[in-house]
């Protein structure tokens, strides 16, 4: 199974693009900032990572605020056959509701 769920700002996002095959995408890096309990010791997490949002969820991607949360759904993917970095694929995105399930932001 390969089903990624954060809770994370758009800090940055490019213009809304085509594909060759004409699939609107917009690429984004999110930032998520979290509390996390590991080995019974709180820490602090913050991680970027590269995200985009292609068909029909790029015109709601690109038309969201920057810097706002939201509860980002999707799947992670090789950024090209080649690569060894990952990109989060959006697939869904919402406001966070105040019970998101995990008191982390991720699932």
């Amino acid at each position: 199974m390969n089903q990624l769920q954060i809770v994370a700002t758009i800090a940055e996002r490019e213009i809304l693009r085509y594909s060759p095959a004409g699939v609107p995408i917009v690429s984004a890096v999110l930032l998520h900032s979290s509390q996390q309990k590991e080995a019974g010791i709180e820490r602090w997490t913050e991680f970027e990572i590269a995200a985009m949002a292609a068909g029909e969820i790029s015109g709601r991607f690109e038309q969201a605020d920057l810097g706002v949360a939201y509860r980002f759904s999707g799947f992670l993917a090789r950024k090209s056959r080649n690569s060894k970095s990952l990109v989060f694929h959006l697939t869904d995105f919402e406001e966070p509701h105040s019970d998101t399930g995990a008191k982390n932001g991720i699932r």
